[in-house]
């Protein structure tokens, strides 16, 4: 039986956690005071180093290395960039923890900026997050009133300060150039890497990017030490992560797991099994950029490295489960909709090839497909994979290549009968 491991959430069910003496009087800040009092920045980079701590937005790279990327001795200023700008389909996670634990964010965040000496915090917060964004002002308001944000933080002689943007709305932001060209002012369009943002990020400053969940876990890292976090999950995947669990399963919600569970376990155990008896037909593991894997891999450990040998990837750790009567050609479409308006267009690769894909989709499923078409979309994913400046285009190409190798005869079915794809009414559970 697969059994949560609660440390981001380890809050969970607590009333107005959200406000920082309820925060306080659970042990909130303690791991702050320790950096503080107890250790130089160097010790601190140090321990999440040791800790095995991977960036939870995607990319899953130390969150140690990177700070330790940005130059010491630089004169100018230096800055930290959180990434809550969540946008990846069936992905909550962070939404949760800036709703409803803020502080434990914030406090990553100072524990981070005194690590590597930042002293300007920036939470660039999705647009559509309304409560999220006056949870964030408002937990900021409380940590300057009390001494955690500002000057001489503490007493320690430290000090940094925190504004919260609003993005407007563009899945593209969550990259992390296009959002730092954003939180300058300008359109969401990814950069030229290198440079990489760890020496010249915004306004060409070193500046360190990282997402919600990460910052959030480097308290407990802090409070708790490396060996403590090192000691969870697996050799190569250290630690915990929450996992976004939607689609057609009983209980979709969120739920923090040890790396290396079986993700049979999360979906079946945690998440109440595929729904209304019917049997799994696939799932994304990581989001909707990352290929779908058949039902038989259902049984692979949750971890970067598993996951990635079998062809896909953990990515923003959102779990998509589809059960045995879902149409797969249609779920596609779908998504390369999403694809195909979300592309910011800056590069002609990804710009065009999503489009394409999209009308070839449109074409199939109004009874019009082609025996090439399915020929010309894996040539559209071949040709738009590593093209782009940022990894959007290999994201878009994920279900179409996935979905084409894995339920082609349903594909071929809509093109040789000409079949014409109609919604069907699915009650909504209460």
């Amino acid at each position: 039986m697969t059994e949560q491991t609660k440390v981001v959430m380890r809050l969970d069910g607590v009333g107005d956690v959200h406000r920082l003496d309820v925060y306080e009087a659970n042990g909130g800040y303690r791991a702050l005071r320790k950096a503080l009092a107890e250790m130089k920045p160097e010790e601190v980079i140090e321990e999440v180093k040791k800790s095995g701590l991977r960036g939870k937005g995607g990319a899953g790279f130390p969150a140690g290395v990177k700070w330790s990327f940005v130059p010491k001795d630089y004169p100018g200023p230096k800055y930290l960039a959180c990434n809550a700008d969540e946008g990846e389909p069936g992905t909550f996670k962070d939404r949760w923890i800036l709703e409803n634990n803020p502080h434990e964010m914030i406090e990553g965040c100072i524990i981070c900026a005194y690590a590597v000496g930042l002293s300007h915090i920036y939470v660039y917060c999705r647009g559509e997050f309304y409560e999220g964004k006056r949870r964030i002002e408002q937990a900021a308001q409380e940590a300057y009133v009390k001494g955690y944000l500002g000057d001489n933080i503490l007493g320690s002689g430290f000090s940094t300060h925190l504004t919260v943007h609003t993005g407007a709305g563009s899945y593209e932001c969550g990259e992390e150039t296009a959002l730092l060209t954003s939180l300058e002012g300008g359109r969401g369009h990814p950069r030229i890497k290198p440079p990489f943002p760890a020496s010249e990020g915004a306004w060409g400053m070193p500046t360190v990017v990282n997402n919600v969940e990460t910052l959030a876990t480097v308290p407990a890292v802090i409070a708790n030490g490396a060996e403590w976090h090192a000691g969870m999950g697996t050799e190569k995947s250290k630690g915990i992560k929450m996992v976004c669990v939607s689609g057609h399963v009983e209980r979709p919600g969120i739920y923090e797991v040890e790396f290396g569970v079986p993700i049979s376990g999360i979906i079946c155990d945690l998440a109440g099994g595929v729904w209304q008896g019917r049997k799994l037909k696939g799932y994304f593991p990581g989001g909707s950029s990352t290929p779908v894997l058949p039902p038989e891999k259902a049984e692979l450990p949750y971890d970067y490295e598993s996951i990635a040998e079998a062809g896909s990837m953990l990515g923003s750790g959102a779990i998509i489960a589809f059960d045995e009567e879902t149409d797969v050609v249609r779920m596609a479409e779908v998504i390369a909709r999403f694809y195909a308006w979300e592309s910011c267009g800056k590069c002609t690769p990804c710009r065009e090839g999503t489009r394409w894909m999209l009308q070839i989709y449109e074409r199939i499923l109004k009874g019009g497909g082609r025996k090439e078409d399915l020929d010309i979309l894996l040539s559209i994913c071949d040709n738009l994979e590593f093209r782009s400046l940022c990894p959007f285009g290999d994201a878009a190409v994920g279900v179409v290549r996935s979905t084409i190798n894995l339920y082609r005869d349903e594909y071929e079915e809509y093109i040789r009968e000409h079949k014409v794809y109609r919604r069907k009414f699915v009650p909504v559970r209460h």
